[in-house]
């Protein structure tokens, strides 16, 4: 039987984990202590970046430009990004610090790259969430989107849709055990789709680059346009399927 495109034994395997953990008393304990490590190795992360102020986009790129040089800053972005969007956090930042450096192209390769390597960071860091949080993924829109529908189309959608948050979507898909290879596929395509047309915005601006250009209906007309016709492929799937059953 599948719900969702999630097969109910994957569901109940996991369930039945859970329980294995609830009976057992230092397994449990040791769950506990993780959840706590993983919640201070967030917040000590979070405080040190804001004292550096590399969560100030015009400090990181004045940085950025004095080693733009070198080869190993690109690997340095890319591995900044997957560890901020692993946990959540702004790694949407770096887009103001790939576009303005780089050529459109290579600072889509940087942002669909550390993007999707963060993406898959949460996909499986999901496994680690309290059930508060849990609680508010499983609550918001694109969990019961991804419950309803969990294919490439859908996750595609929310990937290109302007300013959707990626944490939703990697942590709800992790929770659902969402197919990788369409996680993966829908990842790299809606992250590059998106991130070149900002990075071609970014890179060419004539002035200093800000957040207003990105929301011009000429930017994101076609991201909304593309997202959209995704969602009604998905909506027209679900109806001819119920059909048929």
């Amino acid at each position: 039987m599948r719900f969702g495109g999630l097969q109910a034994s994957a569901i109940s395997s996991r369930v039945l984990r859970s329980e294995n953990f609830t009976i057992s008393g230092g397994r449990l304990g040791t769950n506990y202590k993780i959840k706590l490590a993983i919640v201070a190795l967030l917040v000590s992360l979070g405080l040190v970046m804001e004292i550096a102020g590399l969560l100030d986009a015009r400090q990181l790129l004045i940085v950025a430009r004095e080693y733009a040089q070198h080869w190993w800053l690109i690997v340095v972005l890319i591995l900044a990004q997957a560890l901020l969007f692993t946990f959540a956090l702004a790694g949407s930042i770096f887009l103001w610090v790939a576009a303005p450096l780089y050529t459109p192209p290579m600072a889509t390769f940087i942002l669909a790259a550390g993007g999707t390597l963060g993406g898959l960071g949460a996909y499986y860091f999901s496994e680690y969430l309290s059930l508060e949080w849990k609680e508010k993924i499983q609550n918001s829109r694109s969990y019961k989107f991804l419950h309803a529908q969990d294919n490439f189309f859908s996750l595609f959608a929310m990937r290109v849709f302007p300013g959707f948050p990626h944490a939703l979507v990697n942590y709800s898909s992790g929770i659902l055990y969402a197919k990788l290879s369409h996680f993966i596929v829908a990842a790299i395509l809606g992250i590059s789709i998106k991130s070149y047309i900002y990075a071609r915005v970014i890179y060419s601006a004539s002035s200093s680059p800000s957040l207003d250009m990105l929301f011009n209906i000429s930017v994101i007309g076609p991201l909304v346009l593309l997202s959209t016709i995704s969602a009604l492929g998905v909506y027209l799937n679900y109806r001819i399927t119920s059909k048929r059953h």
